[in-house]
């Protein structure tokens, strides 16, 4: 189980951090993370901050770490809570799990994430600049001052496409599927979206990506089939 909450006098808690000195180191990569979110992954015992005698949370650099890693694969791989914490528990055991996408990681390695500005994008996916340019046009890749590995995967996969012929315009389908889904899910968080409070806007975005991760595993399946019929 995910590592329990430790209670620590107050002179030690000098070296910890406070939530508002996370916020400031987390949220120039995570610019969406408020206190209640924070407050919301405690919860769902994704991390375990030490408490003072008077209550107040301190994070270690550890717990630090283990934040970065589970915003990562929420924004990321739009992994659910209760997947990252699975993966979390069997790390904590000792174990070494695999993620879905079978990428083994552990929280240390996800925080030195690279990010790469349009000129090192291009160059390590070895693309076009005309072929980057095409994928912005397309919707595939979002504009951005700073592009992360997902970009880098995207572009990488669209050179490979290029090579059978397949160019960003033919996937223009996409992004207006996306949008369908993005419907669907927007229809779904009705409920939940009503209720103005910050638990329930942090429910909400969770709700979103465990329903986007399902709708994944429903589009994988139906590919899977379709190429499976092409095969006979």
């Amino acid at each position: 189980m995910p590592r329990s909450s430790a209670q620590v006098r107050e002179p030690a808690s000098a070296a910890l951090l406070s939530i508002g000195q996370v916020l400031a180191r987390l949220n120039p990569e995570f610019p969406d993370l408020t206190p209640s979110k924070l407050r919301f992954l405690e919860e769902r015992q994704l991390v375990s901050p030490a408490r003072t005698e008077s209550g107040y949370r301190k994070f270690s650099t550890a717990d630090l770490d283990r934040l970065r890693f589970v915003l990562g694969m929420q924004r990321d791989h739009y992994l659910p809570l209760k997947v990252i914490r699975g993966y979390l528990d069997e790390l904590d055991a000792g174990r070494q799990p695999v993620l879905p996408g079978g990428a083994v990681q552990s929280p240390s390695m996800l925080s030195s994430e690279r990010r790469f500005s349009r000129e090192e994008l291009i160059r390590e996916a070895g693309a076009t600049v005309m072929l980057f340019n095409d994928a912005i046009s397309a919707s595939l890749i979002v504009p951005a001052d700073l592009f992360g590995e997902d970009a880098l995967s995207v572009l990488r996969s669209l050179v490979e496409l290029q090579r059978s012929g397949i160019e960003p315009r033919h996937l223009r389908g996409f992004r207006a599927a996306a949008e369908r889904e993005l419907g669907l899910i927007e229809s779904a968080l009705i409920p939940v979206a009503r209720r103005k409070d910050a638990s329930s806007r942090a429910k909400a975005a969770e709700l979103a990506r465990e329903i986007a991760g399902q709708l994944e595993i429903v589009r994988g399946s139906i590919i899977r089939s379709a190429l499976s019929k092409l095969q006979q």
